[in-house]
């Protein structure tokens, strides 16, 4: 397999019923911006806010030559692009569109493909679109371009309201989407058109066996359903993904991971100062063959020594999924943004690259309330405090969700900032809700007791 195969699905209307088969031009001036709403886009609670110290989820974010550990710390740092523009794209753009490989839609408009040269994707459809970018103030909101972006309490928005937050929202969304036929079953290799219904609605398959083959899908081929809880329909599957890691794979919107991803997301949203955002993406990190294999060893050790796995409703060594957020400084995770960058900075992508590294502890807070370890939760939303873009115009935040050997845990209230590992006996540290903590936090001091499962991007407001 020569690239990372993609695995955007259009959003279509599922019907009740399907049958049962087996089978197998020219520039547009920008639209008018949306009506502004009455009530605007102003920071909540969640909105640049630092996390105080005294409750971050610690470990410190890699280097560009070293791996990663949980820092959740956030950089301030601004980035620009510069835009190029073109005379005519329709053409162009076209015979990408045939091709199944169709463009993002232009910055400002939001509706053309962006213009592509044979070499370069430029980020508007044509010059109209192109000067009315070069026009607009660089204080203009994101989305319209017309009116000036939000401004409360120092904080400046990169839109002018909420409708333009939604639109912005809805309009990458949709960049997304493009990337399919709309007429075609979305089974790889079929070629029936998809079922529509008396009213006209599509769906995204040709029938109910595809459907299901679809929403259970081998992440890898898409071709066949996966094998109970592996993500893969063989081992041939796991095996070619794990010659191309790390890299990570994007999960349909309506395939099972994406729901169980979803689900603990918004099930572990309990800050009720902050509203829960709408998910937009969800990748399955895949970790090089080496960095599996020393994780499952750690994890097998575990469980010899604890035998959890005989104990009903636990897993081996006792693993769970905890989230943990950190430094993006490039847009991975958004439409078509599927590389890791080279960045110092981002720990995002040096974490899923290389995982954890407790080496680097203390490079930036200098501290942790229970000493040098690698920190995760339960609660989305704490997580979410320690989650942070150097670009303030983002759209979008990240999270991690990781996989992690707890073994067993020791119940800590109070701190102790001098640990290096947990106390004698046990495997990680529970750092339970009290006098010092609102939200729990896990605690590990081994690198191969943890690895980066799944990367989430969500609304940020």
């Amino acid at each position: 397999m020569s690239s990372l195969p993609s695995l955007s699905y259009l959003a279509g209307f599922m019907p009740q019923s399907l049958p049962n088969t087996n089978g197998n031009g020219n520039n547009v001036a920008p639209p008018k911006p949306p009506k502004r709403s009455n009530t605007v886009h102003g920071p909540s609670t969640n909105a640049q806010k630092p996390a105080p110290q005294a409750k971050g989820q610690l470990a410190a974010a890699p280097t560009a030559n070293t791996t990663a550990t949980a820092t959740n710390t956030s950089a301030t740092t601004t980035t620009t692009s510069s835009a190029a523009t073109s005379n005519n794209s329709n053409n162009s753009n076209a015979s990408n569109a045939t091709n199944g490989n169709a463009p993002s839609l232009c910055e400002v408009c939001h509706v053309n493909p962006k213009f592509i040269d044979g070499s370069k994707t430029h980020p508007y459809c044509g010059r109209t679109c192109a000067a009315a970018a070069s026009n607009a103030s660089s204080n203009n909101c994101d989305y319209c371009h017309v009116r000036p972006k939000r401004v409360e309490n120092g904080h400046t928005h990169p839109y002018c309201g909420k409708s333009c937050a939604i639109s912005a929202g809805a309009a990458s969304r949709q960049a997304t989407l493009t990337h399919l036929p709309t007429d075609n079953c979305h089974i790889p290799g079929c070629p029936n058109k998809v079922y529509k219904s008396g009213n006209g609605h599509a769906s995204k398959y040709c029938s109910m066996v595809h459907k299901s083959t679809g929403e259970n899908a081998c992440i890898w081929c898409r071709k066949a359903p996966k094998q109970g809880d592996n993500h893969f329909c063989s081992t041939a599957c796991a095996e070619e993904a794990k010659k191309k890691g790390p890299c990570i794979v994007e999960i349909p919107d309506d395939h099972v991971t994406f729901k169980s991803v979803e689900d603990q997301f918004k099930g572990s949203w309990r800050h009720s100062d902050k509203k829960c955002p709408q998910i937009r993406r969800i990748y399955k990190i895949i970790t090089q063959q080496t960095s599996s294999d020393k994780y499952e060893a750690y994890r097998d050790a575990v469980e010899a020594r604890g035998q959890f796995s005989k104990h009903a409703g636990f897993s081996i060594g006792n693993e769970k999924r905890r989230w943990h957020g950190t430094t993006r400084d490039c847009h991975i995770g958004d439409v078509g943004q599927t590389k890791f960058c080279r960045s110092a900075k981002c720990s995002l992508c040096c974490i899923m690259k290389t995982s954890y590294d407790l080496g680097l502890c203390y490079k930036k807070t200098g501290w942790g309330r229970f000493g040098c370890g690698i920190y995760t939760s339960s609660t989305s939303s704490k997580s979410d405090d320690y989650s942070s873009n150097t670009d303030s115009r983002a759209s979008t935040k990240a999270i991690i969700l990781n996989k992690i050997v707890v073994g067993k845990g020791y119940k800590m209230t109070e701190d102790d900032t001098k640990l290096t590992a947990p106390p004698a006996g046990f495997d990680s540290v529970l750092a339970e809700i009290g006098s010092r903590l609102n939200h729990d936090e896990l605690v590990v001091y081994t690198n191969d007791a943890i690895r980066p499962s799944y990367l989430v991007t969500y609304d940020c407001f």
